[in-house]
């Protein structure tokens, strides 16, 4: 975009975030936001289009739009006890994995031990570009035995912050660094016996700065088309539950299913 369509990006998103326009409620429509803002349809439509994609706006009809309505009308219960923790003893322990037997004793239920697999924290990072394309790695994974796309992603280091993780991870593994990442979800992935955080980000815009560093992890690289998810999705070729969390927040945040090609 422009200076102008910037400087009129950053405008729509102030009003937003100062409260002008509350959740629900419709902005106004494209010839009073042209005139208002002095901007053309053809660049508004540009600058609605990344708000789309950014999940800051939705589109409602052909040329309506309005700021999403994320209020939470689901009571948090008050009556479900939790488990009583009476103390843990190791199994087994090394660098990479812990297993523990934990004697628990739930409500309304005997005491018995019961396993868990305590692994390490975990970053991963959907990094996008201007072209809706999703920076991505065709690998082999020995363990299910097949090949994947994977977004990058590792292991947070002793000290070290999950989102200085999730940019050294990109960069070492596809060679991209990338330009800003914004942390949107921590999830357990089998949280029934496996302790192991996973620390989802997403970002726009990297710049190739050299050759993957991390030989054993990188694969063959790729910006993958947004459009293509579903599809790989449905021949079971995304892996990892960070990368279908990650591509399924950037798909559901866009609206549901709306695309910058839809609004404008």
């Amino acid at each position: 975009m422009g200076p102008k369509s910037e400087r009129v990006y950053r405008t729509i998103r102030e009003w937003i975030s100062e409260g002008r326009y509350s959740p629900g409620s419709k902005l106004p429509s494209e010839r009073t936001l042209s005139e208002e803002l002095s901007i053309g349809r053809t660049a508004l439509r540009q600058v609605l289009a990344k708000l789309v994609s950014e999940g800051l706006v939705e589109v409602h009809g052909r040329s309506s739009y309005r700021v999403p309505d994320r209020s939470v009308t689901t009571e948090t219960p008050t009556d479900v006890e939790p488990w009583q923790i009476h103390g843990e003893r190791t199994v087994y322990d090394n660098r990479w994995v812990k297993l523990s037997l934990v004697d628990v004793e739930p409500p309304g239920v005997d005491r018995f031990e019961h396993h868990v697999v305590r692994l390490h924290r975990v970053a991963v990072a959907a990094v996008l570009d201007d072209q809706d394309r999703v920076l991505m790695m065709w690998r082999y994974r020995f363990v299910p035995q097949s090949f994947g796309w994977e977004l990058p992603g590792g292991i947070v280091d002793a000290g070290e912050e999950p989102m200085q993780a999730a940019l050294r991870e990109v960069e070492e593994e596809t060679g991209w660094r990338p330009t800003t990442l914004d942390h949107v979800v921590t999830y357990q992935p089998m949280v029934g016996m496996v302790d192991s955080p996973h620390e989802i980000f997403v970002g726009k815009g990297a710049k190739l700065v050299g050759e993957p560093t991390d030989l054993e992890e990188a694969g063959h690289i790729a910006w993958v088309p947004l459009s293509d998810i579903p599809e790989l999705m449905a021949r079971g070729e995304l892996m990892g539950s960070g990368t279908l969390v990650a591509l399924l927040h950037v798909l559901a945040s866009r609206g549901a299913g709306a695309s910058p090609t839809t609004a404008a």
